[in-house]
């Protein structure tokens, strides 16, 4: 029977139509206006917006002495910090619910409700939270601690939105471990046990390099997250915080694309911040493809 591929292309056309208006059109023009003097400040004597012009590599000059652009970059990538903890967490936390015990349903649901909250809801929650006269400062006058500017202080106010990323996020990679460990054959964990391996020794030899292609998922999609964070920072530290101590990367885009309207100069931050998401990519895969969990094993 011979196959018409026309048919196919019936079917893909209006999802190839979507991609192309919604996703790489905008990737293009964010692209090209990387590289233009555009700013939507910018108008004609006769009141007209003055188009892009070509600026050659002028945006990217002007990063490299932006002390702003700097302290983002630097400020995004120790957010990456967060990567490993939540791994961990997530990992310790999914071996716990994997095993049956009395409302164990209960507590899968619960960890899991931050991650269908909206963020708005978590931020303006955990701002009134870390308050001076909040409920942490609160618990930890109960026990003898002063009190802690953490959203006020640049040296605390990072951390805190850290925190409440991975409090956030913990139940969504939970939810991808519990899946992992639902396909490591029993067998091979019944299989060393009688040969007299303990819990530690199943869990670092077996659970462990089963997971890899779970844990290589998971690390490449928090990298991603980490790195454009937004939605914590413009609820729970306006303006990037004390010191711009939470400016990170996709907030100074938002910065200067809305409220300074220099569009060319926010595409340029963009274009760099896609290549520094796309490295960090990269190391994660070559990472995992050369046996990054093998040394457990």
């Amino acid at each position: 029977m011979k196959r018409n591929p026309w048919i196919a292309w019936v079917f893909l056309g209006p999802a190839l139509v979507i991609l192309g208006v919604f996703t790489f059109y905008p990737i293009f023009c964010g692209i090209a206006l990387a590289f233009t003097e555009f700013s939507l400040l910018r108008h004609t004597a006769e009141g007209q917006l003055v188009p892009p012009r070509f600026a050659g590599f002028g945006n990217f000059w002007r990063l490299w002495v932006d002390p702003y652009f700097w302290k983002a970059l630097i400020n995004s990538l120790l957010y990456l910090a967060v990567v490993p903890v939540i791994q961990l967490a997530s990992i310790a936390l999914a071996v716990l619910v994997d095993k049956p015990f009395r409302g164990r349903n209960f507590f899968r649901t619960a960890f899991y409700i931050p991650v269908i909250t909206s963020v708005v809801v978590i931020g303006i929650t955990w701002r009134w939270v870390f308050r001076s006269d909040g409920l942490a400062n609160f618990l930890l006058g109960l026990v003898g601690i002063p009190p802690i500017q953490f959203l006020t202080s640049p040296d605390t106010a990072l951390l805190s939105i850290m925190f409440v990323t991975l409090w956030q996020g913990l139940g969504y990679y939970m939810i991808l471990y519990l899946a992992g460990l639902q396909t490591i054959p029993v067998e091979l964990e019944e299989a060393a046990v009688l040969d007299g391996a303990g819990p530690r020794e199943v869990f670092w030899h077996i659970t462990i390099p089963m997971l890899k292609p779970t844990v290589a998922l998971c690390s490449i999609i928090s990298c991603i997250s980490a790195l454009k964070v937004f939605g914590e920072i413009f609820v729970m530290t306006p303006q990037g915080g004390p010191n711009q101590s939470t400016l990170t990367m996709v907030y100074y885009i938002y910065l200067k694309a809305f409220e300074d309207f220099d569009i060319g100069y926010s595409a340029a931050i963009a274009l760099v911040l896609a290549g520094v998401v796309g490295v960090i990519s990269w190391i994660n895969v070559r990472y995992f493809k050369d046996g990054g969990l093998n040394s457990y094993g």
